[in-house]
């Protein structure tokens, strides 16, 4: 791990007024993490950050609710991996909407960084985020250990090091997503992971096809994950394609898992859980990438 005589600091900056971006859509971000949250509280995996950057909520969610994002955090989390022991880590991975997503502190923990991970979410979603990441040392001090400069600059909607970036950016204003990320030295060349969980059904159908297409045209090797029609990838410009329901995804956890998992709560009826889980899928695209066996990565 890098460190230095002298210790990197945050160097804030005042930030913007609040945004105008659609209050329904940062609403489902407040209403994912608390579910997420929720999910961690009573034992259905570890995320020591997420208490960090999410209140706990006093309503109870529903055991199909939990069992969901369950299969969904590891589903995407089995995936990340794939991708990153295919490339050695020797790549970068923007996270599309990426709330108040942990993923980085997991990664780090695990051993399992890229060369550069990037947040990208709207300005008052990411304000809320730095933050939190200002004052909690379990969030800052993986950042700044990994910071090879003495100093390092944050503003309100925007923090770049040397391994971690959040970008405050609208996506659906792709010149303004590009030129945030060149700044901070995001490379077309390295492979590129893409992650977009429940971005894209936020988007007009026009808005999310330029994104996808965005996607597929800026890097010469890459992957892009999320709950979407293989279809809509391919036509997008994408080499390759997969997807899985829910509920195929949850019948292939570890059955020491799911034993453990289910015992946290009884579920009266599976057959809403099934109903639930087939309504989404999981999805993902290539890009290039023969010679590191990314068509190869399955669920």
């Amino acid at each position: 791990m890098a460190t230095s005589l002298r210790r990197p600091s945050f160097t804030g900056c005042s930030s913007s007024p609040p945004d105008a971006d659609d209050e329904g859509v940062r609403g489902t971000c407040e209403d994912a993490s608390l579910c997420k949250r929720f999910a961690v509280s009573i034992g259905y995996w570890q995320d020591p950050c997420i208490p960090h950057l999410v209140r706990l909520s006093k309503a109870r969610k529903a055991p199909e609710i939990n069992r969901g994002y369950f299969a969904r955090v590891h589903g995407v989390s089995q995936l990340i991996k794939a991708f990153l022991r295919k490339t050695g880590c020797n790549c970068q991975i923007l996270n599309l909407g990426a709330g108040m997503d942990t993923t980085f502190w997991r990664l780090k923990d695990e051993d399992l960084l890229p060369s550069k991970y990037f947040e990208i979410d709207f300005p008052m979603i990411v304000t809320r985020k730095l933050h939190s990441i200002k004052l909690k040392p379990l969030l800052s001090k993986p950042i700044l250990d990994l910071h090879s400069e003495d100093t390092l600059q944050m503003d309100g909607h925007t923090l770049d090091s040397t391994r971690y970036a959040i970008i405050g950016a609208d996506l659906r204003d792709i010149p303004e997503l590009e030129e945030k990320l060149k700044k901070c030295n995001m490379n077309t060349q390295l492979p590129t992971l893409l992650v977009a969980e429940c971005v894209l059904v936020y988007m007009t159908p026009e808005q999310s096809a330029n994104l996808l297409k965005w996607a597929a045209n800026s890097f010469e090797t890459a992957m892009f994950i999320n709950y979407e029609q293989k279809e809509r990838l391919l036509s997008s410009g994408w080499e390759s394609a997969s997807a899985v329901d829910m509920m195929e995804l949850y019948s292939k956890l570890p059955r020491a898992e799911v034993s453990r998992i289910e015992s946290l709560e009884f579920l009266d009826e599976m057959e809403l859980l099934e109903q639930l889980m087939q309504h989404y899928c999981l999805c993902w695209a290539t890009k290039g990438g023969s010679n590191l066996g990314l068509k190869e990565i399955t669920y």
